[in-house]
């Protein structure tokens, strides 16, 4: 998949990323109601956002519960995994359901995702399975303390960025 600038999007595109991102209509048809205000047709708008996510721009489109207060546990886990068994290691925890993002990092700990559980012993019980995965060395769990971001929406409005 080939990268997407952003100064590609044209200015319906943008429209289209805006409102789905921090308001996406609770109705029976949405991509209807983002038609009407970005003054296309429905399926205009499915054959954009289909393009856009062939693009990598979006990645999914769905909710964001707070786990936490559904009663769920979760953690960001690092790990330190041997270089020729990261791929391996990597889809292997991607394959657990309460895996939300997995990604390499340019560190000794080169394998980071958060899990989220039912319970804190269903969730060390995954990480204790994660643990004992051929290439994996080392594994930290790093549960939050206090939570200070809650989202983040990208203002696409603007052709140029601002900074």
């Amino acid at each position: 998949m080939k990268p997407v600038v952003l100064n590609k999007l044209d200015q319906a595109d943008r429209a289209i990323l805006n409102i789905i991102q921090t308001r996406f209509p609770l109705v029976s048809r949405p991509y209807a109601a983002v038609a009407a205000e970005v003054d296309l047709s429905e399926a205009e708008v499915l054959t954009r956002v289909d393009a856009l996510k062939d693009a990598g721009i979006i990645r999914r489109i769905g909710g964001i519960f707070a786990s936490d207060k559904l009663g769920f546990s979760s953690t960001l886990v690092a790990l330190k995994v041997a270089a020729e068994k990261l791929e391996t290691v990597a889809l292997a925890v991607s394959a657990y359901p309460g895996v939300t993002h997995n990604y390499e990092r340019a560190h000794e700990f080169n394998l980071w995702f958060t899990l989220v559980s039912r319970t804190e012993a269903e969730l060390e019980q995954i990480l204790n399975e994660i643990m004992c995965l051929d290439g994996v060395l080392k594994l930290r769990n790093l549960p939050a303390l206090k939570l200070f971001k809650i989202g983040v929406n990208f203002d696409l409005a603007e052709e140029e960025p601002c900074c």
